[in-house]
């Protein structure tokens, strides 16, 4: 299960990313908003982390107009990796060697074709493990600080 939010910026390339999941035959959750009326990002970025974080949902995708807002957002919330993403090596990479658990996107930043293929190069690139398990552990350390 994909956890899905935005804000208002980004209500209409949520409402895409929806229907290419769909076509995926991928289950999401929709955790807002729900129109293109003004928001707080906070409130629906948020509850998306937590659903990834406690397990209800594997992967979480948030969309602010720029992605910043929502990626610091889900960042915020203990054992969250969310990368910003607006390029498919990125994508893969943040995947491969970071084993993110969220994605978050800028409706500004990436049209909707090239958020699709991000999206799809994020859901299918598996974490490589090795050395990098060794690196995510230091890194996830830091919460306990």
């Amino acid at each position: 299960m994909i956890a899905i939010a935005c804000d208002h910026g980004a209500f209409a390339l949520k409402e895409t990313l929806k229907k290419h999941l769909e076509a995926r035959g991928l289950a999401y959750q929709d955790f807002g908003t729900y129109s293109a009326e003004s928001c707080d990002y906070p409130d629906f970025a948020g509850p998306a982390a937590q659903a990834v974080a406690s397990g209800a949902c594997d992967r979480g995708i948030v969309l602010c107009t720029t992605g910043i807002g929502v990626s610091i957002t889900a960042n915020k919330v203990k054992g969250i990796r969310c990368a910003l993403l607006s390029d498919v090596m990125s994508a893969r990479l943040t995947r491969q060697h970071n084993d993110t658990n969220m994605m978050a996107l800028g409706a500004g930043v990436v049209g909707p074709m090239l958020a699709m293929e991000i999206v799809d190069t994020w859901l299918d690139t598996e974490f490589q493990g090795g050395r990098h398990q060794r690196r995510i552990d230091k890194m996830m350390a830091l919460e306990q600080a």
